[in-house]
């Protein structure tokens, strides 16, 4: 069924009406200051969204999005965005979540051409290339979920080496960056088994969880 613009103000009336019959005073709650726990990091793709995937009650995760969920050290409104989850709204959990079938990531695997934002996946080219002699070892048909995954992977620590995650922990603030992979296809979480508290251990954590991106996939 397709809507119109005028329907979505139709829809937005009923969900609101519904709100306020079953949970009173829900919108009242809303209005106090948000102090979410969870931060998520996370794809545009429409068929993503955090909230209902998690569960979670709008209020509950600090959400930011961008094609193929990813984190660079240029981006100020990615960090900005991480900054203001840290240092105000003091989340305890930040997670990246990547996704099967994600266009950005199988554009950035075959060299396809989508205009201006060939730039931004010029990123994940870079994770591409970074493991092109692993991911020449799995099968065709395997690749493209696996780079996703190791899209995710790479964002994990793009946040954790982030100034911002940096001056979090070495002020003793109880923050873990997590890797997930959300199956469009089934609607179930992956865990990509990164998750980083504290600078130790950092690399050893990243080494482990992309040799089982290709452990669970080797040709």
């Amino acid at each position: 069924m397709t809507n119109t613009i005028q329907d979505l103000f139709a829809h937005n009336r009923a969900w609101a009406a519904e709100m306020i019959k079953q949970r009173p005073g829900f919108f009242t709650n809303l209005t106090q200051q948000q102090t979410p726990k969870y931060m998520w990091i996370g794809c545009s793709d429409s068929r993503v969204p955090a909230n209902q995937i998690t569960g979670l009650e709008p209020g509950e995760v600090f959400v930011h999005r961008n094609i193929a969920n990813i984190v660079v050290h240029t981006d100020l409104n990615a960090l900005s965005t991480i900054q203001f989850a840290v240092d105000v709204l003091h989340v305890q959990d930040i997670i990246v979540c990547g996704h099967y079938g994600c266009g950005g990531v199988l554009a950035a695997l075959n060299n396809t051409r989508v205009g201006l934002a060939d730039n931004w996946i010029r990123h994940i080219q870079d994770v591409r290339d970074k493991h092109h002699s692993m991911l020449m070892q799995i099968d065709a048909s395997k690749r493209s979920d696996a780079l996703v995954e190791l899209n995710a992977i790479e964002q994990v620590i793009n946040v954790c080496h982030s100034n911002v995650m940096q001056d979090a922990w070495q002020a003793g603030h109880a923050i873990t960056v997590h890797g997930w992979v959300y199956g469009v296809h089934d609607g179930l979480l992956k865990d990509l088994l990164i998750s980083v508290s504290k600078n130790q251990y950092l690399i050893d954590i990243y080494q482990s969880a992309v040799s089982k991106v290709f452990s669970q996939r080797q040709a």
